[in-house]
């Protein structure tokens, strides 16, 4: 078991993550090692888990997003869930599910970012629930859900709406099977990277969803509060993590090549100074916001892997070689969980106005 953030097992695990093919399939195997090895307990203060501190959690996170960020993304998603599970009032769900998620006999991911950032922009919402005598009726479609056909349970959200299709603001989340007939999980999108995570849609089809499977609400604004909204700090770590593998490349080519070097160092410094600026939030500072942190992060992750397709030359452009999967994933950063003050801050660095 996982204790710390610096024990050995972590390290042993992240070197297996490190060591696994860039093939496109799903991550089975992987995904019950870390399960086998308390990774969820971090997340967990009661109930047998380990309660770890969010600063710890973070740096955690930075050491299996370097090692595998494919395999930490869909972790991400099932923490997602996770949390949400443990933190809700309803306590016969919680019996039901928390103790076999944590062990890793059963799994959950999440189908709520149109909720926060996707398909914001449309009139009507696109995944419903009608109130029933016996609960909600959910009809319509999550438009992303990572690694749902590998799951056996997804928390959706959707918005209330009445006969007429008419939204009055509330809003539940909810856990539904997948093996339920009337749910269809869509094929994984073909991404520019990370496909082996499975990341889809998946529709509702005349759902019906008891009380006993509702998490929160019915409730305005349902995703406030436990569980954290969009563009966090955790998704920072991530891009961080992405970062720290291309600086460790280029450190390493940097030994044969001099030249490297001054490349190397103060890449090295932009993410040493990020990282004592994103654990210092984790602790509650607010210096600097999450927002802030989150646009820097992207910024350097792009920067530190394109540095390393140079310092890589022709074979890092050359399918299979890690640097052009970390200049792909790099660019992960950029539409993930993403509030307005994020990509303006991220358009302001890369087409600035005032040149």
């Amino acid at each position: 078991m996982i204790q710390s953030p610096d024990s050995p097992e972590l390290q042993s695990l992240c070197d297996y993550l490190a060591s696994l093919p860039d093939d496109g399939t799903w991550p089975e195997e992987a995904l019950q090692r870390c399960a086998d090895a308390g990774f969820f307990r971090w997340f967990v203060s009661t109930d047998g888990g380990f309660g770890w501190s969010s600063t710890d959690i973070a740096k955690g996170y930075l050491q299996l997003s370097a090692a595998n960020l494919n395999v930490t993304f869909i972790l991400t998603q099932r923490v997602a869930a996770l949390r949400r599970i443990a933190g809700c009032q309803n306590e016969s769900l919680k019996q039901r599910f928390l103790e076999p998620i944590l062990c890793g006999k059963l799994t959950a991911t999440v189908g709520i970012s149109h909720l926060t950032t996707s398909r914001q922009h449309l009139g009507k919402p696109i995944l419903s629930a009608v109130e029933t005598k016996d609960g909600f009726q959910i009809n319509g479609v999550t438009p992303w859900a990572t690694g749902a056909d590998g799951a056996d349970w997804i928390l959706m959200g959707g918005s209330i709406v009445d006969g007429l299709g008419n939204a009055d603001g509330r809003e539940i989340l909810f856990v539904v099977a997948t093996g339920n007939p009337n749910v269809n999980v869509k094929p994984g999108f073909d991404l520019i990277a990370l496909s082996a995570s499975q990341t889809g849609a998946v529709e509702a089809n005349n759902v019906t969803v008891p009380h006993s499977n509702i998490v929160a609400g019915p409730i305005e604004q349902v995703l406030t509060g436990n569980g954290g909204g969009a563009g966090g700090l955790q998704t920072s770590v991530l891009a961080l993590g992405v970062a720290k593998a291309a600086i460790d490349f280029i450190e390493s080519e940097s030994k044969n090549r001099d030249h490297l070097a001054p490349a190397q160092t103060a890449l090295r410094q932009q993410h040493q100074s990020l990282l004592k600026d994103l654990f210092e939030a984790t602790g509650g500072s607010t210096e600097v916001t999450a927002a802030e942190i989150r646009s820097q992060a992207n910024s350097l992750a792009l920067r530190a892997t394109q540095s390393a397709l140079v310092a890589a030359k022709g074979a890092g452009f050359v399918t299979g070689h890690p640097v052009g999967r970390w200049c792909r994933e790099a660019l992960f950063f950029l539409v993930w969980s993403c509030p307005h003050a994020v990509t303006q801050a991220n358009l302001d660095e890369f087409a600035p106005c005032n040149v």
